[in-house]
């Protein structure tokens, strides 16, 4: 790795940390495209890049929200219950199925783009009526292993997907964030150490990018504490256009790659 491609890494991790950490998001599926795209990752190996820059970057936000009491919630240990196993297995399955890049791009946009348009309009316009009832705990669990599964397979830590629909369900972002970032830095560690131990044991370009990963991680270490503390300043409404806007942008921007 040369230094402008550790410095591009750093700067990256960054920003996209700042932005996504105050509602939850550690910013892996934002980097996943630019690693890809510019830094020149190869595939399989961003995926666990990917996942290494959650494990580096997390402390820095969940430091933060240790510090205000937020991490020891029974939904935490919901969502950890649900996407640690989950990860396991899409790292196995990453790793000997190799499913195409292309079918979950379209699933992340079919999913993300409405869903994040939905949360924008509902948040400008909101409604009378009583609130949707929260999901049953056996049904975020079932929803966090699956989520699992996919972060696994992609290198995201699901976040970016159980936050929206999660928030969508009437839950508070304050309580859905530091949960959603407390169950991608424990996948995102179980996931980077199955990657570590199948490159073991199988060829080509498994394991992580060691050194850019840390590189990224540390840009998002500095951004996520960066992006908790200015969680309690921002009202809900907007980081409830935040959650959105990040939804839809995402989900608009995998639809445009999964068509080239």
């Amino acid at each position: 790795m040369t230094w402008s491609t550790g410095l591009a890494g750093l700067t990256a991790g960054l920003l996209i940390a700042v932005v996504t950490a105050p509602v939850g998001v550690s910013g892996a599926v934002f980097l996943l495209p630019v690693q890809l795209s510019v830094l020149g990752v190869p595939s399989p190996a961003v995926t666990p890049t990917n996942l290494l820059y959650n494990v580096v970057a997390g402390p820095g936000a969940l430091l933060r929200h240790h510090r205000e009491g937020l991490l020891h919630s029974a939904l935490t240990r919901r969502l950890v219950a649900g996407t640690l196993p989950g990860v396991v297995i899409g790292a196995v399955v990453r790793v000997f199925a190799v499913p195409g890049a292309t079918a979950f791009r379209l699933l992340v946009a079919a999913l993300l783009m409405p869903l994040g348009l939905w949360l924008i309009g509902r948040t400008i316009r909101p409604t009378r009526p009583a609130p949707a009832a929260e999901p049953s705990p056996r049904t975020i669990t079932g929803l966090s292993l699956v989520v699992g599964v996919v972060g696994g397979i992609y290198g995201i830590g699901g976040g970016s997907i159980l936050g929206p629909v999660l928030v969508g369900r009437g839950m508070p972002v304050a309580r859905v964030a530091p949960a959603a970032l407390a169950s991608t830095f424990a996948t995102s560690v179980a996931g980077a150490a199955a990657f570590a131990l199948l490159s073991l044991t199988g060829s080509g370009d498994i394991a992580p990018d060691w050194h850019l990963g840390l590189a990224c991680g540390l840009g998002g270490l500095v951004g996520g504490y960066l992006g908790a503390c200015l969680r309690p300043r921002l009202p809900e409404t907007a980081l409830r256009l935040l959650l959105g806007v990040l939804a839809a942008v995402l989900g608009a921007l995998y639809a445009v790659q999964s068509l080239r």
